[in-house]
Parts: C-alpha cells; sequence; structure tokens
C-alpha cells in the first residue's frame, strides 16, 4: 500500500479544489466553444415565454415570506431528530446505563418538541397561519369573445 503524507484534511482540501477546478474548466471550456449572437429577440426580457407586462415591482403579500420562515423553521428541527435517533437507539449505551439514558433521551426529546409546539401554538394564536386572501379586483380586459362561448367550457 502507497503511504500518504497528506492528512485527512489534505484530502479533503484536494477534493474541494478538484471540484472547483472541474467547474472552472467546464465553465470556460463552454464559453469559448459556444456561439454568441446576440439579437433583439434574444436580448428581450420575457417569463415563461411570455412577455412581461407592467412593472417587475410587483407587491406580494407579507405572509407568503412569514409562512416560509415558519416552514424553514419547523424544518430545521430535522436535523436535530435524526442525530437524536440514532444516539438514542445505541441499545449499548441504554442498556449500560439501566436505561437512564433512555428516560434522559425521551425527556429531552418532549422538551425539545414541546419548546417546537410553543412556538406553533404563538405563530397560531398571533394569526401568522391564518390565510386573508386579499380581496379581488375586477379585470379592466374587455374580451371581443361573447361570454356565452365559454359557458360550454364551465
Amino acid at each position: 500500500m502507497i503511504e500518504s503524507n497528506l492528512s485527512e484534511f489534505g484530502v479533503l482540501l484536494i477534493f474541494i479544489l478538484g471540484a472547483l477546478l472541474f467547474a472552472v474548466v467546464g465553465l470556460l471550456a463552454s464559453r469559448l466553444i459556444r456561439p454568441n449572437r446576440p439579437n433583439f429577440e434574444k436580448l428581450t426580457t420575457y417569463e415563461s415565454g411570455e412577455d412581461t407586462v407592467g412593472s417587475a415591482w410587483g407587491q406580494f403579500n407579507l405572509r407568503f415570506y412569514i409562512v416560509a420562515l415558519i416552514f424553514i423553521l419547523f424544518e430545521v428541527e430535522i436535523i436535530y431528530l435524526f442525530p437524536w435517533a440514532l444516539v438514542f437507539g445505541d441499545e449499548a449505551l441504554v442498556r449500560g446505563t439501566d436505561w437512564q439514558w433512555a428516560w434522559f433521551a425521551m425527556t429531552e426529546m418532549f422538551i425539545f418538541i414541546g419548546v417546537l409546539a410553543l412556538g406553533l401554538a404563538y405563530a397560531w394564536r398571533k394569526g401568522y397561519l391564518d390565510w386573508v386572501r386579499p380581496p379581488q379586483k375586477a379585470a379592466s380586459f374587455k374580451s371581443k369573445i361573447p361570454a356565452e362561448a365559454y359557458k360550454k367550457y364551465l
């Protein structure tokens, strides 16, 4: 077997540098190989194939942001539940401490989940989870197609 003078971190550094080099070489090669023929059609702004209408400074309901933050907060708990489950499931540790470890781990997790439940109750009580739809504005567009033509599709 070949002996290496690199530590574990040295090997990790080589992998990171290799990944960065691979990404940079790939980006440079694609820039050199690709055709570059800009025209008016390619330089226009579009969204999903549709021409933009109006300003890009549209107003969003703040509840989208709050619901996303609450979702992220409660998803982070999974990061703590998996390692806990692995350590809690160590049968040798549980038997070696005469089940004291099991009771400690269960109490610890119930406290953790209780704090999360308190956070959920707080968000619910404050009304952050209530979804209130903004009032709908009537469209000012007048279609040339009569309204009776749509009835067969509704």
